[in-house]
């Protein structure tokens, strides 16, 4: 569960930290609209949010999967791994959301320049939700499947007197490779649902 959260938290944080933003500059703007000082402020906190959105999203990695960062992570469910499930990452990085540098003098210049920027803050906090629901109902099946895989390994912990001692240390030795392999998989789906809601929370 540790990617999977380490992904949603930082999720969170970039939604929150641009939609404080987005209220900021709005109001800034329509109060004060012929002042070039206050847009140029306003450029450079976008600027700094948007830095902020990337070291977050690159944050997110947990034993080498960011699932903030485009990778993929495949969980096993089984010993034979014909059951698995496939988790495409994706990129939440300021391009990958959509957002760039503004640039002093050439953005937030007039009222339509701060509405497009705007804008573009609203369509990138929506996917960002949007993404978080769906790694929330990933996790929720990694979780099904780990509680019923732990189950099962004790239903052949307690039939093991049937078998031969040979077999009993082969399945001992399969169970225990499967707990580990699973518990490794849940850990890295947990950290991306919490990186995500950091990156959400930049976005609020």
């Amino acid at each position: 569960t540790t990617s999977n959260d380490a992904a949603s938290a930082n999720i969170g944080t970039i939604g929150g930290t641009a939609a404080a933003f987005a209220s900021a500059a709005a109001s800034q703007a329509v109060a004060d609209p012929n002042s070039q000082a206050t847009r140029t402020s306003l450029v450079n906190q976008y600027n700094n949010v948007i830095d902020q959105i990337r070291t977050t999203a690159q944050d997110a990695s947990f034993n080498g999967v960011n699932l903030l960062n485009g990778d993929q992570l495949k969980l096993v469910f089984n010993e034979t791994g014909k059951s698995t499930l496939n988790i495409t990452g994706v990129n939440f990085n300021p391009a990958g959301l959509g957002l760039g540098s503004l640039s002093v003098g050439t953005d937030f210049v007039d009222n339509a320049a701060t509405n497009k920027v705007l804008a573009s803050l609203n369509t990138a906090s929506t996917t960002l939700r949007s993404q978080a629901s769906a790694l929330g109902s990933n996790l929720s099946i990694v979780q099904t499947r780990q509680d019923f895989s732990k189950s099962l390994i004790n239903v052949l912990q307690t039939g093991s007197s049937n078998l031969t001692l040979a077999d009993t240390n082969e399945e001992a030795a399969n169970s225990q490779a499967l707990s580990t392999r699973q518990s490794i998989a849940v850990s890295a789906l947990s950290l991306a649902n919490q990186s995500q809601q950091s990156v959400l929370q930049l976005l609020r």
